[in-house]
């Protein structure tokens, strides 16, 4: 069964602590998480995010029921 991991950012650390927390999942062997982001983050930080390896990312006005069937497609439930 796949894992999903949420960071929520409410304080424009989603750019130091979104690629923080997915190294670290791979030093610890977890790259099989997937990390989805969500809170007040620009559109146009989507992009670094992406990169960064975030699977979803969700901002400020996303319906709670999308997010929740985004997720659960990202982990392939």
């Amino acid at each position: 069964m796949s894992m999903s991991s949420g960071v929520s950012s409410l304080a424009a650390g989603h750019k130091t602590l979104v690629p923080q927390v997915i190294e670290e999942l791979k030093k610890q062997g977890a790259s099989d998480i997937k990390v989805v982001v969500g809170g007040i983050i620009p559109p146009g930080d989507y992009e670094f995010l992406t990169n960064a390896g975030a699977s979803g990312i969700f901002g400020p006005g996303t319906v709670v029921t999308d997010c929740a069937n985004q997720t659960l497609n990202i982990i392939g439930a």
